[in-house]
């Protein structure tokens, strides 16, 4: 069902940041996949929103599954024949703990997440947006401030969110060629499922434990938006949106 609208795909739509960019892009009028690994939480927002039953559509997706994400591109172009935004927002905690008390599994959870799920979903609207015409779309990664530096305990968050400020300077690089704007958000303590520790207390590098600030997601979305709606010719290589007082210049 081709629309005329600009298409975006959304992946960890179904709860925190992604759900809200997700709504605030089908504000913006654009058509929206909405991927994650839960279906419920997906049709929840499908029936909620207020806009055309033809704007959206759900596709579980778990983006460690590299068959379940062809799926998600393959049914997205078939639906809407274009892509012209990926979110990829996916991501995931390791459980708190020592960094020599992580196993493999729980190391490799993060990375086949937050890095190799980034990787294949790149990659897959790489071969969708050079072919397409008019030629071209933006890709954005969701970062974080974890990569550039680090909290306590999170080496596997830490290292794959470092590892996704390489691939966005890599897609930037490699995309030029096919009209292809890659940007990178990193977001400090937007108020989600997630981070409702911080407002209980959370463990500080020298060992305390303190209250952070937290900021309302709006202003995340908000800034989803305006690097999408930017021309191809223009890209905001690289956005920190966070709350003003937390813990960041300086921490550690």
């Amino acid at each position: 069902m081709k629309t005329g609208r600009k298409v975006a795909i959304v992946t960890g739509a179904g709860s925190g940041i992604g759900k809200r960019v997700a709504l605030a892009l089908l504000s913006e009028g654009y058509s929206v996949v909405l991927a994650g690994r839960r279906s419920e939480p997906l049709a929840a927002i499908a029936n909620d929103v207020e806009v055309d039953s033809s704007q959206v559509r759900i596709i579980p997706t778990d983006v460690r599954d590299s068959s379940a994400i062809k799926n998600l591109f393959d049914q997205s172009m078939q639906e809407f024949g274009r892509l012209d935004v990926l979110f990829n927002n996916a991501g995931v905690f390791a459980p708190p703990g020592l960094l020599e008390d992580l196993s493999v599994e729980q190391w490799q959870a993060v990375v086949d997440t937050n890095l190799t799920g980034t990787f294949l979903c790149t990659q897959a609207a790489f071969v969708i947006m050079k072919a397409q015409q008019p030629r071209g779309g933006r890709i954005i990664n969701n970062g974080s401030v974890s990569a550039h530096v680090p909290r306590p305990n999170s080496a596997p968050y830490t290292a794959t969110k470092h590892a996704v400020a390489g691939l966005t300077k890599s897609t930037s690089l490699d995309g030029r060629k096919y009209n292809i704007a890659c940007s990178q958000i990193d977001i400090g303590n937007a108020e989600t499922e997630m981070t409702q520790r911080m407002k209980q207390g959370i463990l500080q590098a020298n060992g305390d434990t303190l209250v952070e600030p937290v900021m309302d997601l709006d202003h995340v979305a908000q800034a989803i938006v305006y690097i999408a709606n930017l021309p191809l010719d223009v890209n905001v290589q690289f956005m920190t949106v966070m709350a003003t007082k937390m813990p960041y210049i300086g921490r550690g």
